[in-house]
């Protein structure tokens, strides 16, 4: 199989997002770069590096057959011609259990390269009720 070729950064996330819900592994670890410097960090998890690490926890979180279902909302972009960060939240729920969900605040960080766009960083914490950050606009204080 061939590795996919994404010519955007938003393409990249949305195959991330895709192969998650579909349970592939094997599509999701296409959208990571090959190099060995990759970071991931899962919620209240320990910082892992390297492609054959992340692809383990990836491969034990999508044992069993569990499916997520995951809505990405609240996109902050920051890109340049060749590096994306995209901070979003995430509201993610088993497909089995669909009263508990959790609300991850998420950054994904891609870079660009000649066989396209990758993911080079995905970090996941869980976050409070979003209502106990009350009104969070910008304070200018002097």
């Amino acid at each position: 199989m061939s590795k996919p070729t994404f010519t955007t950064a938003l393409e990249a996330e949305a195959a991330f997002y895709q192969a998650l819900a579909q349970g592939d592994l094997d599509a999701l670890m296409a959208v990571w770069s090959e190099e060995e410097d990759v970071v991931c960090i899962h919620p209240g998890g320990p910082r892992i590096v390297g492609l054959a690490a992340i692809r383990e926890t990836w491969r034990q979180i999508l044992a069993g057959g569990n499916r997520l279902q995951i809505e990405v909302s609240q996109p902050v972009i920051t890109a340049s011609a060749a590096m994306a960060m995209h901070c979003v939240f995430e509201q993610v729920a088993l497909e089995s259990r669909e009263q508990r969900s959790a609300t991850l605040a998420v950054t994904n960080v891609f870079t660009r390269g000649a066989d396209g766009w990758h993911m080079v960083l995905h970090h996941a914490s869980a976050v409070p009720d979003l209502s106990d950050f009350g009104d969070l606009s910008p304070r200018v204080v002097h």
